[in-house]
């Protein structure tokens, strides 16, 4: 529901209360609380300190509307919700009814009004800021459980048949997995280096896996010319075929730009950003080691 009409369906609450009396009603914060409840209900606990100061925003609204209450009830009469634009700003709709009804008020109520409205204005202004933060963080943690959902429930199959399942990760302080294609000069190209990398990364508690997305739900063909170039490039870490309609398979198929390597904890979430580019890169390799160091020291501390 939009914060327009949430706050029209508090006016129509905070009318009420006025002619019921205010006591009556159980105060304005109950009704101000309900309404910045259902506006943020989606938020989390990490947002705790925002909603805190949401609440005061509203009650500071809230407070005029009581401090005014005979200008602001001859006002909230006038309105008509039903013209209301959804997405609209409260300030604006105020001003306007305001306005459009300005022969009703008195120059003094005409001015408590207008004042009151600029005073609306700068909160309203306060609580988009505090909303948006709020949007942002969730929706960057949405964005956090679609990464690491990636490997749940994962299961593949080596180039030799065997299958492969999310043990594969619990099993490691740190996977290391590689997306490429057999057609990809530069995937190619880091083969041997992604080989020296897994026989470097063994004793610390780490493995590469690499995904090679032509080879995707069990394709001998390309199983069989994969092979033939791990082969070629002395790449003796393990490769696998996913399913292209798994988290796994949807990931890779989003790929724009290969090689591109991960690096997966323990729990099979991702850590960090991808890496672009091949390690045979020095620049990139040191990278990749030093996020490597990273991810294993995080998981010598949580265990």
């Amino acid at each position: 529901m939009s914060h327009l009409i949430l706050k029209l369906i508090f006016i129509s609450i905070f009318t009420l209360c006025i002619a019921l009396s205010l006591t009556a009603c159980g105060g304005k914060q109950s009704s101000n609380t309900n309404s910045k409840n259902t506006q943020t209900e989606a938020g989390s606990e990490a947002s705790g300190k925002s909603d805190s100061k949401l609440d005061d925003l509203y009650q500071q609204e809230n407070q005029l509307f009581a401090d005014h209450a005979d200008a602001w009830n001859k006002a909230f009469g006038m309105m008509n919700k039903s013209d209301a634009d959804p997405n609209g700003n409260y300030a604006d709709y105020l001003a306007g009814t305001v306005e459009s009804n300005k022969d009703s008020f008195t120059d003094d109520e005409l001015k408590t009004l207008n004042e009151d409205i600029e005073t609306i204005r700068k909160i309203e202004e306060q609580i988009a800021e505090l909303e948006n933060k709020n949007k942002s963080s969730d929706d960057n943690k949405k964005d956090s459980s679609k990464a690491s959902s990636v490997f749940s429930d994962f299961s593949g199959e080596d180039f030799d048949g065997n299958k492969v399942d999310d043990s594969l990760f619990s099993g490691n302080a740190v996977t290391v997995v590689n997306f490429w294609f057999t057609g990809c000069k530069p995937c190619v190209a880091e083969l041997s280096k992604l080989n020296e990398l897994n026989d470097a990364i063994k004793s610390m508690g780490g493995e590469v896996v690499g995904i090679n997305t032509e080879t995707f739900d069990g394709n001998k063909t390309a199983i069989k010319e994969a092979a033939s170039v791990l082969e070629s490039q002395g790449v003796k870490y393990r490769n696998l075929s996913i399913d292209s309609s798994s988290a796994a398979g949807k990931y890779a198929s989003e790929i724009m730009a290969f090689p591109t390597t991960i690096l997966v904890d323990r729990n099979g979430n991702i850590v960090g950003e991808p890496m672009l580019g091949g390690i045979d890169n020095q620049d990139n390799y040191d990278a990749l080691m030093k996020q490597i160091q990273s991810v294993i020291d995080a998981d010598s501390t949580n265990k």
